[in-house]
């Protein structure tokens, strides 16, 4: 007799951050220092932004952080109750927003609540198909370690599968660490994403403490060249980049290392700890029919991880993967179609 599923195996953890998404010009991203492509933590400077673009622009809100986005991404391909979302959020207005949004994309949010701060949130500037991420991280960044182990400890023990955005790094790393460790104990599956070229720069240490757990990383060229440099390699081949980070001292010796390299539009590269290197290429996408690249990575990580954790192999994987960026990229924002598409492998 077949045994039953269990339910919400795959467990992620992350900043819940509500995104402000807004169209503009160069004109503002030069006002505040910002790059075209890249994601950073608001500073000082950045705080009149979130104002400025919600009076003088046309804000889009959507329920996002990245580790939030993949958990949406990875159930609208998964059976229901499947994935288990933790974070913490603002006792507010906005907070209440993103638990709706979530759990109306059949996610289960186990949110840590926090009286003192507001929920956080993120400016999503978009110029010409590029997106600059500014967030304001408030109640997300006040996670604790004790609400894991108590409150939280028991979803961790039930999951088989556990991704966490590297942007977590700023928040918590004991309850990383945390996280890490039990999977490595039960020989479970850690996942985590590099996520932004600034981890590499400003939280190498961080990195350097969970990276021997990871089982996946995922990245993109431009984060695995910051990971490079703040170690100090020589080389500079994408290729090779990654197949350093798969070949890092690890844990968890019963599961080689795969770390997953994307490059926008060019083929995206998966390593593999015993030296193998393949690649697989991007559905095409006429340029008239991007839409918006805000959420892309995510949805590509989501697409991945709803076929990893039901024991595909990573070329069906990552072929999820792609379908579901393709579709992601035609829409504003981090979202997927309200009527599920399924995903049929070719």
């Amino acid at each position: 007799m077949a045994t039953a599923r269990k339910e919400y195996e795959l467990f992620v953890m992350g900043n819940p951050l509500l995104d402000i998404q807004v169209n503009a010009d160069k004109t503002l991203l030069e006002k505040y220092g910002l790059k075209a492509n890249d994601s950073i933590l608001a500073e000082e400077k950045h705080k009149p932004l979130y104002e400025e673009i919600v009076k003088n622009y046309e804000p889009v809100y959507v329920a996002g952080g990245a580790a939030q986005n993949t958990a949406r991404g990875a159930q609208y391909l998964l059976p229901p109750k499947s994935t288990i979302y933790v974070g913490c959020i603002g006792n507010d207005h906005f907070g209440k927003q993103l638990r709706r949004a979530a759990e109306k994309d059949g996610l289960r949010v186990e949110y840590m609540v926090v009286d003192e701060v507001a929920t956080g949130t993120c400016a999503v500037i978009i110029t010409d198909h590029h997106r600059s991420l500014v967030a304001n991280l408030s109640a997300a960044e006040k996670y604790q370690l004790d609400d894991l182990k108590s409150v939280k400890w028991k979803h961790v023990e039930n999951a088989e599968f556990f991704y966490i955005s590297g942007f977590f790094l700023t928040v918590s790393v004991p309850s990383i660490l945390e996280v890490a460790k039990h999977a490595a104990e039960k020989n479970k599956v850690f996942v985590m994403n590099l996520s932004a070229p600034f981890l590499a720069q400003f939280f190498t240490k961080a990195l350097d403490e969970v990276s021997p757990y990871w089982d996946l990383i995922f990245g993109n060229e431009t984060e695995a060249d910051a990971f490079a440099k703040a170690h100090e390699w020589a080389h500079t081949d994408i290729k090779q980049i990654a197949l350093s980070i798969a070949q890092l001292p690890k844990v968890n010796t019963k599961r080689p290392r795969i770390a997953v390299i994307t490059q926008g539009s060019q083929p995206t590269i998966v390593a593999y700890q015993d030296g193998t290197i393949k690649e697989y290429p991007v559905i095409a996408i006429a340029e008239d029919d991007i839409v918006d690249t805000n959420g892309a990575g995510d949805a590509f990580v989501g697409g991945f991880l709803s076929q990893y954790v039901q024991g595909k192999s990573v070329e069906e994987s990552i072929a999820a993967a792609n379908w579901l960026a393709n579709i992601n990229i035609k829409l504003v924002g981090p979202t997927y179609p309200a009527e599920k598409i399924p995903f049929v492998p070719k």
